[in-house]
């Protein structure tokens, strides 16, 4: 039997960022393990027109939910959507909500956050920093709470080189922050956010570094973890192996390589790619939790989901991966056959750039005019230039995370629960998880049926052969040009022939001996 699904059963929970990527896997795993749970609230706002209902009906739809509703038929039942905004005061949540929220909750799982590299400060302040001091402030008033888990990053201190599970103090107080951006207006706020971010890399990591140390010094006495996940990705096991929904980080990279449109990154090839399945993260969550409310640790614990120090799979392995997948299992309609190149210095990044991922946008986009119809393609090749750019202060470098109190709690769980919230990130087969992977993205975020891969690699097929005319016809004229110019380049060429005509003679002459 195991003890922490055991101790779900009959909870009510509460969840912040349920309708995100890590959100839904964390509620499909409470549902299918702990189906006798009471309740999950969800603080959802209405999007595209959408009502609140509708928008757990699209998530309990997908397939993710399939097996939960085998084990828990009435899981629609279970879910209570609550309106909530964020950014507001009290999250806009109506004051009978609030009273049931406070007076029922038993675990909190603080998943909400704003994700984006290149957000405002004030927007990334108020969903990542005073979003997560409102939260705090409404779990000291909940009287029934047994564990508040905080979903942080383990790029959160990616300022420093190793990091252990500790809460690092920023040079700037979170208060003093939310405090000033009451007062400030949006133009001065972006003229100071390089000063305060200092040697951070970007918003997103800044303030996340600052909602930990909001969650230390607002903890009121609570039972308080925070976990820090690296790269999350699709997912290893379950309840599947390869579901994702989302274009962010590796997932835009896999679609953009395997259409065609992204041909080189600017990274380290040796550096540490510290992508972490979803499925393992919401394993450790729920672990966590359960720890965190029967054992009520002295102090807040961090913990790192990482997979760099524990099992190390480096840009280059993994690129040649996926690179190999492509050629197995094509993406439908690609623009050119995917290739990969690796370079290390701006000059080459910026010449890869320029010839091998703009201009023949810009050719194409000629094309698309010529036919009449919309030129799109150099829009989207620069979207994706500017995402590659966010991400290449990551894929150019290798961080040491300390997993101490990761291993710690490993050992404390039973054989049972070890191998149901099975966090081990050792047992993960690299290989067949990045295959997985890309046929993931394929089937369940690109929707491409299955039954198209033999055209599909037709496809793939015509675009080898185009690019190796492409190239051949390029050198002929190149040579033909340089020959024409250049009296080295004419005696090189008169020399080739001259030793194949030789060649040819002695080789005619042999096998007239011979006979």
């Amino acid at each position: 039997m195991s003890m922490i699904a055991a101790f779900y059963g009959g909870k009510s929970i509460l969840i912040t960022g349920a309708t995100g990527f890590l959100g839904k896997v964390l509620m499909e795993k409470l549902f299918r393990t702990s189906p006798d749970l009471k309740v999950i609230y969800i603080l959802v706002r209405p999007k595209a027109g959408q009502t609140l209902q509708q928008r757990v009906f699209q998530i309990l739809n997908s397939k993710l939910f399939e097996k939960v509703k085998e084990v828990c038929p009435n899981v629609h039942e279970k879910i209570r959507a609550i309106y909530a905004d964020l950014s507001q005061n009290d999250f806009a949540i109506s004051k009978e909500d609030m009273q049931e929220l406070l007076s029922c909750t038993n675990v909190i799982f603080h998943c909400a956050a704003t994700v984006r590299f290149d957000d405002t400060l004030r927007h990334a302040v108020q969903l990542n920093v005073t979003a997560t001091r409102q939260l705090l402030l409404m779990a000291s008033q909940m009287p029934k709470l047994e564990a508040f888990i905080h979903i942080s990053t383990a790029y959160s201190n990616c300022n420093l080189k190793h990091i252990d599970e500790v809460i690092y103090p920023c040079p700037v107080e979170p208060k003093k922050i939310i405090d000033s951006l009451e007062w400030l207006d949006d133009a001065i706020i972006e003229e100071i956010a390089p000063k305060l971010i200092r040697d951070w890399p970007n918003i997103y990591t800044y303030t996340k570094a600052l909602g930990e140390m909001v969650v230390q010094q607002e903890s009121r006495n609570l039972n308080i973890a925070i976990i820090r996940p690296s790269i999350v990705g699709a997912t290893w096991q379950e309840p599947f192996p390869g579901w994702v929904d989302n274009v962010n980080g590796p997932n835009g990279l896999i679609i953009a390589a395997g259409k065609g449109f992204l041909r080189a990154l600017k990274a380290t090839p040796k550096a540490v790619a510290d992508l972490i399945p979803v499925d393992t993260v919401v394993n450790l969550m729920l672990a966590v939790g359960w720890y965190t409310a029967v054992h009520r640790p002295k102090s807040t614990l961090v913990y790192h989901s990482t997979s760099g120090n524990l099992n190390p799979c480096n840009w280059h392995k993994m690129g040649v991966q996926v690179l190999a997948t492509f050629e197995k299992i094509p993406f439908e309609r690609a623009f050119r056959r995917p290739y990969a190149n690796f370079t290390s210095n701006n000059f080459t990044s910026q010449y890869w750039n320029a010839v091998s991922h703009r201009a023949p946008a810009i050719i194409y986009d000629c094309y698309l005019r010529l036919t009449g119809r919309k030129p799109r393609m150099t829009k989207l090749m620069n979207q994706i230039l500017r995402t590659v750019s966010m991400l290449e202060y990551f894929i150019n470098r290798s961080w040491e995370w300390s997993t101490y109190n990761t291993e710690m709690l490993m050992s404390e769980l039973s054989p049972e629960d070890q191998r149901v919230f099975n966090f081990d990130v050792r047992q993960l087969n690299w290989l067949e998880y990045i295959e997985n992977y890309v046929l993931g993205v394929k089937k369940y975020l690109l929707k491409e049926d299955m039954a198209g891969i033999p055209e599909a690699k037709q496809h793939l097929k015509r675009l080898r052969n185009i690019h190796y005319l492409f190239n051949t016809a390029l050198f002929l004229i190149v040579w033909r040009l340089l020959i024409a110019r250049s009296q080295m380049a004419r005696n090189v060429w008169f020399f080739i022939v001259s030793f194949c005509y030789k060649f040819l003679s002695y080789f005619r002459a042999s096998s007239t001996l011979k006979v």
